[in-house]
């Protein structure tokens, strides 16, 4: 057993609330499978309708990670504070979730998470902006401790398995889903010239390339970031904003797409070894022919 896991489990929030928070409003919500942050439904969802994965944020290093991004939506947070970047000034707003982008071929770029509008007195679109939002994947066995837990949930619950444990896998998180989504969604709506939005964990800000910054007032691209914050007073964890990267898109979209570049030299061992091998299983071959003709 890895001595860093000895005595952690990594569920964090379950159904909404930690699993230490053993309230009846918590077991409530977790023998009815609900969920608290603004569902389309009144139920969790997460992987299936009948039997959803009620896990809304990982325990990682002893910090929860989120990892559905419905947990996102508590108080609509995300979407005031993207309006405040987008739209300059007081204005009438709201916001459109899941609209489906295309370019001038009339192919699909994928949907928009969130389009904040702006509308005058006769509900006339005035301004518009985006705002994507990016939980984090994980790699490993989430169901088994999920399962163990519902069948016992006590606040010392324990998971030591090591075997495919659970984690955080940021890597897959920027390079299959957020790096995509601001090449394709982000390059149409920066063509508009409309501002755009992203609401993400810090830790998983903090494994992107680090981006330039731009004051509010000249930048077009914005990251928030957000914590879950401890709240005693309720035996639960808040959604909290920790900093907003302003920045520009052309200027984040050549960082975070770039990537590093390893080391050359192992590269080209690497290709000496190869044509090492080709080579000589060039000669042996040439060999066997030279026999057969004699």
């Amino acid at each position: 057993m890895n001595n860093e896991r000895k005595n952690e489990q990594p569920l964090s929030e379950i159904f909404g609330f930690p699993i230490t928070n053993q309230t009846e409003r918590a077991k409530r919500y977790r023998e009815n499978k609900l969920c608290p942050y603004n569902n389309i439904v009144s139920n969790c969802t997460k992987n299936s309708i009948e039997f959803p994965l009620g896990v809304c944020s990982l325990n990682h290093k002893k910090k929860p990670v989120i990892i559905c991004p419905i947990r996102f939506r508590e108080d609509w947070q995300i979407i005031s504070d993207a309006a405040d970047f987008i739209f300059e000034g007081k204005k009438t707003w709201t916001h459109i979730g899941e609209i489906r982008l295309k370019d001038k071929h009339g192919k699909s770029a994928g949907n928009i998470d969130y389009v904040l509008v702006a509308y005058d007195e006769k509900g006339r679109v005035l301004d518009f902006g985006s705002l994507e939002v990016q939980a984090v994947y994980i790699s490993g066995n989430l169901t088994g401790p999920f399962t163990a837990f519902l069948e016992n949930p006590s606040p010392d619950f324990s998971w030591q398995q090591a075997f495919k444990y659970p984690k955080p896998d940021y890597l897959s998180s920027s390079r299959k889903r957020l790096i995509p989504q601001i090449i394709a969604k982000g390059s149409i709506l920066k063509q508009w010239n409309k501002k755009q939005a992203v609401a993400l964990q810090t830790s998983f800000y903090d494994t992107l390339p680090s981006l330039p910054e731009f004051d509010k007032a000249v930048s077009d691209f914005a990251f928030f970031l957000y914590d879950l914050v401890q709240d005693k007073t309720n035996q639960s964890l808040s959604l909290k904003l920790q900093r907003i990267v302003y920045t520009k898109f052309e200027n984040a979209l050549e960082q975070i797409a770039k990537f590093e570049a390893g080391s050359i030299s192992t590269f080209t061992e690497l290709l000496q070894k190869k044509l090492d091998e080709k080579r000589n299983g060039k000669s042996i071959i040439d060999s066997q022919q030279n026999i057969v003709a004699e």
